[in-house]
């Protein structure tokens, strides 16, 4: 019996080395880690993608694949307490459990500190006009033409845009929405998070309770060269801290996202390699340093950082569905595990092209808002400021045919929140693209639309 039981291991070791060489060509040595990803990426975005977004299996499966044909290994199943489990055929499985409010954490113990949190639920004022309320008001016909055709033709080549949206003036113009998504969907917005995670930090400096100037921010950098980084350089990505951000089997980002339960602790073990404030190098990982910095500013436990988040940004913007979800310690991973639907990605938009402001609120100060849209100081690429790319401040645009202005959160799959200040508009996409989209094109046409009513 045990004979068989070996031989029957065996053979789908067997099976998964050999998936594994003709699926992604990734050899024997990756593999350990290869299926501590896929299986890690497989739990996590089912999990959401089921209780967040609402998205049935075959579009879940689809979504894994475009990362990694590996994934159509993975058998997902939905457990009896609102968790999904992502199993390899040799048994090795992750899980990730979904908490209303919290979204889905991946799973590292028993004991979550995660249980107890008590998340408050949106009031969605369905009366006012929107930003402050669900009222979207009249659609302006040409854009809402514009958009729909943009949509079918982005999805007709297989660009996948699930929303897009634009406002102008403080007022949604036009959205349009793919298959299966509606206004009320969140949708994941990747990197776009990094935004958010700024926009808490710029709110900490605008309630005097961190400076952007502040160094020496953890004690395991104290004794060190690290103790010269600052919340700005951390923000510009300048702290010169060694970072892979290349999503491979085994890198610091894929570790940091899918096998940590401490999303923040990979980049604070990390090396610094050049003089803070010198070099440009995007790194998630600094994102996370920053949400551990404002986790513990704001009271050092899971409760506290939602209660600041709901408190801060949630009921100023008026935010109907917006979650950021947190690691195995408790602390969001703003880096990456944002979700929110369009209209809320749009309000963050119009917070900064408000500079601050926003339903006769201020949240951040003015002075903040130009220095998080101003060029860093780096000597390889000055044109991104704090968590925002920049389309000026050092050589060539960056979208030559949009304005010198401009500039945008920006997600993998080709996510973007654009933020056009000349013309006094937030353009809005969500999508899923594993090629390159056209942002400057695209946008480009709505900016025309836009500049004649």
């Amino acid at each position: 019996m045990l004979k068989r039981l070996a031989l029957g291991l065996l053979l789908a070791v067997a099976l998964v080395i050999g998936s594994l060489w003709l699926l992604t060509g990734i050899s024997p040595r990756q593999i350990p880690s290869a299926i501590a990803l896929a299986t890690g990426l497989g739990a996590k975005l089912a999990c959401s993608g089921q209780y967040i977004s609402g998205f049935d299996h075959e579009r879940i499966a689809d979504d894994l694949a475009s990362y990694s044909a590996l994934t159509r290994l993975l058998e997902i199943r939905a457990g009896s307490r609102n968790d999904v489990e992502a199993n390899m055929p040799v048994g090795l499985a992750a899980v990730a459990r979904y908490r209303p409010g919290l979204g889905c954490t991946l799973e590292y113990a028993n004991d979550s500190p995660l249980d107890a949190v008590e998340m408050e639920q949106p009031i969605i004022d369905t009366t006012r006009a929107w930003p402050a309320g669900a009222q979207a008001g009249p659609v302006d016909a040409q854009v809402a033409a514009l958009l729909s055709d943009m949509l079918a033709a982005d999805n007709a080549g297989g660009l996948d845009t699930r929303a897009l949206l634009v406002v102008q003036d403080g007022r949604i113009l036009a959205e349009a929405y793919g298959p299966g998504i509606s206004k009320d969907t969140p949708l994941l917005g990747w990197s776009m998070g990094k935004s958010i995670i700024a926009i808490l930090v710029g709110r900490l400096e605008a309630l005097d309770r961190l400076s952007m100037a502040e160094q020496n921010l953890f004690p395991a950098w104290s004794a060190d060269t690290r103790a010269g980084i600052s919340v700005e350089n951390l923000l510009q990505m300048t702290s010169g801290l060694e970072f892979r951000e290349d999503y491979v089997p085994g890198s610091d980002a894929t570790r940091m996202l899918f096998s940590s339960p401490s999303a923040s602790a990979v980049a604070l073990e990390s090396a610094l390699v050049h003089s803070p404030g010198s070099f440009f190098a995007y790194s998630s990982g600094t994102t996370n340093l920053l949400a551990q910095l404002v986790y513990e500013r704001v009271g050092a436990s899971a409760q506290a950082q939602m209660d600041f988040i709901a408190a801060e940004l949630g009921r100023p913007l008026a935010l109907e569905g917006t979650i950021l979800e947190p690691d195995a310690s408790g602390v969001v991973v703003g880096s990456s595990f944002v979700y929110a639907p369009a209209r809320d990605w749009a309000r963050f938009g119009l917070l900064l092209l408000d500079g601050g402001k926003i339903n006769g609120q201020r949240l951040l100060s003015e002075d903040w808002v130009v220095r998080a849209t101003a060029p860093n100081q780096s000597d390889n690429d000055p044109r991104y400021g704090y968590q925002l790319w920049l389309n000026s401040g050092g050589g060539e645009l960056r979208w030559p045919s949009l304005p010198a202005d401009s500039y945008a959160m920006q997600g993998n799959r080709s996510q973007f929140v654009m933020m056009l200040p000349s013309l006094r508009a937030v353009v809005v996409r969500l999508g899923w693209s594993a090629s390159d989209y056209p942002v400057d094109a695209n946008v480009s046409r709505i900016a025309a639309a836009l500049e004649f009513p």
